[in-house]
């Protein structure tokens, strides 16, 4: 029996049902919950009772250390924002393709990494072109030989929301770099469950949610922020992302000399209080052992459901295929059917792309997965 990595009484909602549904709306472990508890009751209902101006400065330090060893940069390279679509906005503002250039992208990507660029084609400031996401290709493969001296800018997800799929980095960077594009990578879907090198990658910025696979809640998010682009003003700057954003001045741009600059104002500190303490459980286990537990539950999903007629978006052989999100249809049943059929036997799967999306986590055992199979095999 393949346990689970994090006590599964820190989550309550295991008690009830199976939850494989981490790259929604991930479930809060209790540590993390019992931080923003502690946070909301000790300080936040007082307001600056207990926490001064000078203090709320400094409270986001403790969060920055934390993301800039998840993310492997320095910590003046972090910067905490509201959430990853708040930088991913400010990008081609930030990056100013010049007109007549391409953004180059995947077609099934998650919109927060490509309306931006589209909002700019709009107004006539680039091209957006799209590479498919197809199980029979690598899709890092695709995006190298669709690079070309036209693209200004690469923009992607390290794993694909719905199909799992995971690009290589490392190749993309190279590639990219020797037409002369920038990288942009969103880690949302990969943050907490695999390896994220920001600084090995070399990547202009690298955001991520403080949810999903973070195991924060909503209202925080972390990016690394390459040295060069930390040269430049944030095109929407904020109040806080002064040097002293209490020192008020509303007559001069004041920007800190790091990521700071790139805080635009007052957030969910609860929030951060929560994420910081999940952080500090991942940081203590480290990825290899979640990816690797992924791939053990991974492997006897598929290999149970494949006699039962459904498959997955990528095999179990395939190297772009993630371990923590598995993407997997029949061709005879319905994605919206069989997921309203497995809530009615306490199971909570994602459906996306037309396909019943299973999230695999630290909390996740082996009877998660059985209770799945069990429930496919019997028409759910």
């Amino acid at each position: 029996m393949i346990s689970s990595l994090f006590p599964r009484s820190d989550y309550p909602t295991l008690a009830g049902s199976v939850y494989l549904n981490q790259a929604s709306l991930g479930l809060v472990g209790r540590p993390a919950v019992e931080a923003m508890h502690t946070f909301l009751d000790d300080v936040a209902r007082h307001g600056n009772r207990f926490m001064s101006d000078r203090d709320e400065v400094a409270y986001f330090e403790a969060l920055r250390e934390r993301g800039a060893r998840l993310l492997n940069v320095d910590t003046g390279e972090i910067a905490i924002i509201g959430s990853a679509s708040e930088l991913l906005g400010q990008l081609p503002y930030l990056l100013r393709p010049e007109s007549g250039s391409a953004v180059l992208a995947v077609a099934s990507d998650f919109p927060a990494v490509t309306r931006p660029w589209l909002r700019l084609a709009d107004q006539g400031g680039c091209a957006v072109r799209f590479v498919d996401d197809a199980p029979s290709v690598d899709l890092t493969d695709a995006l190298v030989d669709a690079l070309d001296e036209r693209t200004a800018v690469l923009a992607v997800s390290q794993v694909q929301y719905a199909t799992g799929t995971v690009l290589d980095i490392p190749r993309l960077r190279e590639a990219s770099h020797a037409v002369g594009a920038s990288l942009i990578v969103d880690a949302t879907q990969a943050a907490g469950a695999i390896a994220v090198d920001a600084s090995a990658w070399d990547a202009d910025v690298v955001v991520c949610s403080g949810y999903k696979w973070l195991g924060g809640h909503g209202g925080v998010a972390l990016a690394a922020v390459s040295p060069r682009l930390l040269e430049e003003a944030p095109p929407l700057p904020g109040w806080m992302g002064a040097p002293e954003p209490f020192d008020f001045d509303a007559r001069r741009l004041l920007l800190a000399n790091n990521a700071r600059r790139f805080t635009q104002s007052t957030m969910s500190y609860v929030s951060m209080a929560g994420l910081a303490v999940a952080l500090d459980q991942l940081l203590a286990l480290g990825a290899a052992p979640i990816e690797a537990h992924c791939n053990q539950l991974a492997a006897i999903l598929t290999e149970e459901l494949s006699a039962l007629g459904w498959h997955p978006f990528r095999g179990s052989n395939d190297a772009a295929a993630a371990s923590h999100i598995v993407s997997i249809a029949h061709p005879g049943r319905s994605d919206e059917v069989v997921s309203t059929a497995l809530h009615e036997h306490d199971i909570v799967c994602g459906t996306r792309g037309g396909r019943i999306r299973v999230s695999l986590a630290p909390y996740n055992d082996e009877s998660d997965v059985r209770r799945l199979v069990e429930a496919l095999g019997q028409g759910g």
